[in-house]
């Protein structure tokens, strides 16, 4: 029984820690380290003359349907024209986007006939890119108007090899999936602004991220986390990832649960590819702070806090079958009370229903549930790195 018990308790530490208790310690080492060095000094927005040339990549697949409102947020964005270069990298695309951009003398189109997914596209339009800067968004993703020249202001410090803007989800007509998503990421976006402030943010996502190109390193092109690799190898050569909270790009969330499934398979496969491509930086010996941050922000959630969910629930089962006390009862008890409220958020969801606090443990479920779908997925597009494309609301 005493084996039994440690297992609980070690897997009951790694859930609590993975979800709770690395924000609870990071948000305390933050203040501590403010005490001792007082906040971060603000840096100066640089002056037109200080910018530096940029090239903001868009990497598309048939996207005809967003073209003229993608357009019309790039014209929109206050940065120097001058210095400012838009463009698309068409991979494989077989509807009219060629077409359309025609229409927009300012873009450079890099097309490949070929689809053969988006790290070969990034790579394919990283050569093309001669400015100071390249930042990368995606097609159906909206940026603020001031969102490049904060990037170009995180620049300035020269410690910054990548700056991460800040995903936002909105929902069209309320949609559940949407809403689910939205709340995830305003967690994972307070996580960052710690991870940024302590050293380094953990990973750039695909919806905005910039970096200095000649820190680009070779991502293999059947890599599902082409933005996670390509910021976390920069990190690896000793650079850090600034999050720019101010520079946000806005889309829209799954139109549905299945389509959003699609996301979080393809996220949770590819984050357990890059654990294993990068696991050289899971030693601690290397950096010993960025291992420390990367294990407790990502690593533990691609892997082993989901099997310690269910590990968790099998093991405290059987410690009450045992009889191992009131405590492990009462524990069993709150677990199946969470279980069922996810079921409950499920069902309600189901019949068009809204309860947030039930939606949220639904969820929560349903992420670790698709990092195990997501072991399966990495099995069958282990040599693709095509991306399939989820409907938004």
């Amino acid at each position: 029984m005493l084996t039994l018990k440690i297992l609980f308790w070690l897997c009951l530490f790694i859930v609590f820690y993975t979800y709770l208790g690395y924000g609870i310690l990071l948000y305390l080492i933050i203040r501590l380290k403010r005490l001792v060095k007082g906040k971060p000094q603000t840096i100066a927005m640089p002056t037109d003359e200080e910018l530096p040339t940029m090239t903001l990549m868009i990497c598309a697949y048939n996207e005809q349907d967003i073209v003229a409102e993608k357009m019309q947020n790039t014209r929109a964005l206050d940065y120097p024209k001058d210095k400012f270069r838009v463009m698309w990298v068409t991979d494989g695309t077989t509807d009219n986007t060629n077409e359309l951009l025609k229409a927009y003398p300012e873009v450079d189109v890099v097309f490949s006939p070929e689809r053969k997914g988006k790290t070969a596209a990034l790579k394919h339009g990283l050569s093309e890119v001669k400015t100071e800067l390249v930042a990368f968004t995606d097609a159906n993703t909206m940026i603020n108007s001031g969102a490049m020249r904060e990037i170009a202001r995180q620049f300035k410090d020269n410690t910054v090899g990548c700056v991460s803007g800040e995903k936002r989800v909105a929902s069209r007509h309320g949609e559940m999936a949407a809403e689910g998503e939205g709340l995830y990421w305003r967690y994972e976006s307070t996580l960052k602004k710690w991870d940024s402030e302590l050293y380094s943010a953990m990973g750039a996502a695909g919806e905005l991220y910039a970096i200095r190109p000649e820190l680009c390193r070779e991502v293999p092109d059947n890599a599902l986390l082409d933005d996670f690799m390509m910021s976390m190898l920069i990190v690896d050569e000793g650079h850090r990832i600034a999050y720019a909270p101010e520079a946000y790009a806005l889309e829209y969330g799954s139109a549905n649960i299945n389509e959003e499934s699609k996301r979080k398979r393809r996220i949770a496969a590819g984050g357990l590819q890059s654990i294993w491509w990068l696991r050289k930086m899971l030693n601690p010996l290397r950096q010993p702070l960025v291992a420390f941050q990367y294990i407790s922000h990502r690593v533990l959630r691609w892997s082993i806090t989901p099997i310690a969910l269910v590990i968790l629930a099998i093991v405290n089962s059987l410690l009450v079958c045992a009889g191992a006390g009131p405590l492990y009862t009462v524990l069993l008890a709150l677990q199946a009370a969470f279980y069922l409220a996810a079921l409950s958020g499920w069902a309600l969801s189901k019949f068009g229903h809204r309860n947030k606090l039930l939606y949220t443990a639904y969820y929560f479920l349903f992420m670790n549930l698709n990092v195990f779908q997501g072991m399966a997925y990495l099995k069958s597009h282990s040599h693709s790195g095509a991306w399939e494309k989820a409907k938004r609301s």
